[in-house]
């Protein structure tokens, strides 16, 4: 289970042209490894997300991004963080994740959420639908997804899907953990307490959490499930450096190249846990003090520098490590 994840979700580095990406991409997974990352994940989405960038900015479709780099790493485990239901149907998800599972020699975990981001779903012509309908989706898909993973077959007609004795050969090389996405205290959480191994709590200030997770622990005591086999992870995004003035520094380089007006910059520092080791660790801390199992970290304006990598996993490693 992740203790301590590495996401990318950035594909727009300074000095790097387009071509050079994805060289780059598995620099950042075998920093991470070597760095004592346990997980690496890459965002499932066609475009690139608001606050990080344009749409039209580079972006890998991410199945596909993750079955390359198991043929560049050797242990961490590889995820989306996380798989938008809405843009698979659950059979043909449930083989990717199997034949992830293959080709990185067991180290697939399927995360998976309903699906959010509109302006994706209306270009690209992946039904959206209503708040409701995206969460039935899910909780169908999962009702699909997890049996097949487990060998068994599987019939379901559902509102939104419907199989007939579907079978998933061969199976998984491992027992592939679902980590659920999303911080939504009545449906999300509660499907992580009937369905999944993992919780990912994105985007969660460390003052919510605590009422998070005694939500995850409510449902998981109307369900009859023990909270203690759930693990929970909060998403940071970070911008770290030696110094605050190297952190100033990859920032400053990263708006020039996305075009970023000075006051888009100053509100980035806001959203990101910045700064040197001894600042961000303090916020880190201070995150998992509020009761969380384990973090997910992102380096979205100076991941490509590889040496940053190195830095977040040498202060990361002892927070998560109790």
């Amino acid at each position: 289970m992740t203790r301590l994840g590495y996401q990318i979700p950035n594909f727009t580095y300074p000095g790097v042209p387009e071509g050079d990406i994805f060289a780059n991409v598995v620099e950042q997974a075998q920093a991470a490894e070597a760095a004592g990352f346990d997980r690496v994940f890459v965002m499932d989405h066609f475009y690139q997300l608001p606050g990080i960038g344009a749409p039209d900015e580079p972006m890998f479709e991410c199945y596909t991004m993750l079955s390359a780099l198991a043929q560049h790493t050797r242990k961490v485990r590889l995820s989306a963080l996380v798989t938008g239901n809405t843009y698979r149907n659950p059979a043909l998800l449930a083989k990717t994740i199997t034949a992830l599972d293959h080709v990185s020699g067991g180290r697939a975990t399927l995360g998976i959420g309903a699906g959010w981001f509109e302006l994706e779903h209306q270009s690209l012509g992946f039904g959206f639908g209503t708040f409701t309908d995206r969460f039935e989706k899910l909780e169908e898909a999962l009702q699909i997804i997890i049996p097949l993973l487990r060998g068994e077959r599987v019939t379901l007609d559902g509102k939104h899907y419907q199989v007939t004795e579907a079978c998933n050969v061969p199976a998984p090389v491992s027992s592939i953990p679902i980590m659920i996405g999303g911080s939504g205290e009545k449906k999300t959480l509660r499907m992580v307490a009937q369905y999944g191994d993992e919780s990912n709590l994105v985007g969660t200030p460390a003052h919510e959490m605590p009422r998070k997770l005694d939500a995850l622990a409510a449902h998981c005591e109307r369900l009859g499930r023990n909270r203690s086999e759930i693990t929970v992870t909060a998403m940071q995004m970070v911008c770290v450096a030696p110094t605050m003035e190297e952190a100033e520094a990859d920032l400053a380089e990263l708006a020039a190249v996305k075009g970023w007006s000075a006051e888009i910059v100053e509100m980035a520092k806001g959203i990101l846990v910045f700064g040197d080791p001894d600042t961000v660790g303090e916020r880190l801390q201070a995150c998992m003090d509020a009761g969380i199992d384990g973090l997910t970290l992102n380096l979205p304006a100076n991941g490509h520098k590889t040496e940053r990598i190195a830095l977040l996993g040498e202060l990361a490693l002892p927070i998560t490590a109790n």
